[in-house]
């Protein structure tokens, strides 16, 4: 299936993101992909181009703090990222033919967490998370980069936290479409216990499947884990969003230039 790319901006107050719109013919389910704390959308691109090869309209873009907004990287918070991701999301569904019934929600790390809560402000029919992670509700509107500094956050990830004490899990608790969880095995930034807070959470999913990649650590930093990443989540997509699920999934294209670890910085 042929499928084009088109630069997109993204306007969300008074600032525009750039993005990259990957999309076939015809009415199509939807990706929307959100990368991590310190990431970009390129390294999304060549998942969203095989994914729309398969019959989904994929967007991925920045967050502001990253790439062409850089210059906000230390003032940035919560609330402004969050606010792009439904800014993105409206552009996503807004036309292309999409099926508005029919968007799926791909985030890694901070992005995930921000893609959980995302579905209690816009329909979302599937949610892939891999390696979420968790942060107190408090200080919303700090900037990110100063929870760290302000959250013991690396105690409140070491214990699994009930979906009523915090935004995100209550978001998944509540959420009742298919969850993908994902865990790095060698994850020495989002623990296990983080991942066992959103398994938790998801009681009311309406099927979730739980991976984990061995050996595997939390920017995905080989072209194995990434390769393993990929087949992992175009597998899913493919069970999940198509319209001819007795196709077999295809093999993913190995990783490349195209696919670039999602090495994160120190603090996430």
């Amino acid at each position: 299936m042929a499928t084009l790319e088109d630069r997109v901006d993204i306007r969300v107050d008074t600032q525009t993101l750039a993005g990259t719109l990957f999309t076939p013919g015809g009415r199509v389910p939807a990706v929307l992909f959100v990368h991590g704390w310190g990431g970009s959308q390129e390294q999304y691109h060549a998942r969203a181009r095989e994914i729309a090869a398969l019959g989904c309209a994929c967007l991925t873009f920045n967050l502001r703090g990253h790439v062409e907004t850089r210059p906000m990287f230390e003032s940035v918070s919560r609330e402004t990222n969050l606010r792009d991701i439904v800014a993105a999301y409206d552009l996503l569904v807004g036309g292309w033919n999409v099926d508005r019934a029919a968007v799926a929600v791909v985030g890694s790390s901070y992005g995930g967490y921000l893609g959980a809560i995302l579905t209690t402000m816009r329909p979302v029919r599937w949610l892939a998370l891999r390696a979420p992670a968790l942060y107190i509700d408090t200080g919303w509107a700090t900037p990110k980069l100063q929870l760290h500094q302000t959250q013991d956050l690396k105690a409140y990830r070491g214990h699994v936290v009930r979906a009523a004490e915090n935004r995100a899990l209550a978001a998944c608790q509540d959420f009742k479409g298919d969850v993908l969880l994902v865990e790095s095995e060698g994850d020495q930034v989002v623990p296990q216990t983080v991942l066992s807070s959103y398994r938790e959470a998801c009681t009311h999913a309406r099927s979730l499947t739980y991976r984990c990649i061995p050996a595997a650590d939390h920017g995905l930093t080989t072209t194995e884990q990434q390769s393993a990443y990929t087949k992992l989540l175009v597998g899913w997509l493919t069970e999940m969003a198509l319209t001819k699920p007795a196709a077999p999934p295809p093999e993913p294209a190995q990783s490349g230039p195209d696919v670039l670890p999602e090495t994160p910085p120190k603090a996430i």
